[in-house]
């Protein structure tokens, strides 16, 4: 008994010496034979109340009990690992024929593009053609013609019409036209839109051709990084240089 703020007598409890209102009433609990703890002096032992310290049970006087561990899982499937790089070469005569099948495609879309690149950073030449001749139609449509530039600078017989009109394609039909120069084999009619694709899509068919160089000839294969990223530059500067010979035979 400790006395209270009013000096009257207050009743704790034995465990914790804690007032009884203060804390949950719980319940003395007979422990097993096996787990009883050993009596106090001078007490009996069979059949006593034990009352267990309150780290070791509940609030309601339940002891508590250690919860199984369980095993922890362990993954059974393999860990994935990256494939190696194939180290082996290439077929050599699929890698060449990939690489001459390939320059000579970026050469030609090199050669077309040309003149339209020229044209549309604006180094041309304006004036008019006369159409001479024109054969077939649409995409199959060609037709040739007499080129005549401003202030008569020049005069060019002879040259490739390019984006004629199909209702304007009969011979002697004078259009506006335009020209790199008085080097240049075609005159170009059409402008807007279709000028700037003429050389954007050209270009990019290029880019293309230095991407399957790179792979067909398995440059993009080599174990080395080193060696791996100067392979896959030299594929694609191949292309490059070609469209960049063209550009200079186009000005």
């Amino acid at each position: 008994m400790v006395p209270g703020p009013d000096d009257s007598p207050v009743e704790v409890e034995p465990t914790t010496g804690a007032p009884v209102d203060a804390v949950p009433s719980r319940v003395p609990v007979r422990q097993p034979r096996g787990l009883r703890a050993d009596p106090d002096p001078g007490t009996t032992g069979d059949g006593e109340l034990f009352w267990p310290p309150i780290e070791q049970v509940h609030w309601d006087g339940t002891p508590l009990r250690e919860e199984p561990k369980r095993p922890e899982r362990t993954s059974t499937a393999p860990a994935r690992t990256r494939a190696p790089r194939a180290a082996h070469p290439p077929d050599p005569v699929r890698g060449l024929a990939a690489l001459l099948a390939l320059s000579l495609l970026a050469a030609f879309f090199a050669w077309v593009s040309a003149g339209p690149f020229w044209l549309a950073v604006g180094h041309a030449t304006g004036g008019t053609v006369v159409i001479t001749d024109c054969a077939g139609s649409g995409l199959t449509q060609r037709c040739r013609g007499i080129f005549a530039a401003d202030q008569g600078r020049f005069l060019a017989h002879g040259v490739r019409v390019s984006g004629v009109p199909g209702e304007r394609s009969t011979p002697g039909t004078t259009l506006p036209a335009r020209m790199t120069g008085a080097g240049d084999d075609t005159a170009y009619v059409d402008t807007g839109a279709g000028g700037h694709l003429r050389w954007l899509l050209g270009l990019l068919v290029v880019a293309g051709c230095g991407a399957g160089i790179a792979r067909w000839t398995g440059a993009t294969r080599l174990p080395d990084p080193r060696h791996r990223r100067r392979a896959t530059l030299a594929a694609h500067a191949g292309p490059a240089l070609i469209t960049l010979g063209f550009l200079l035979a186009a000005w």
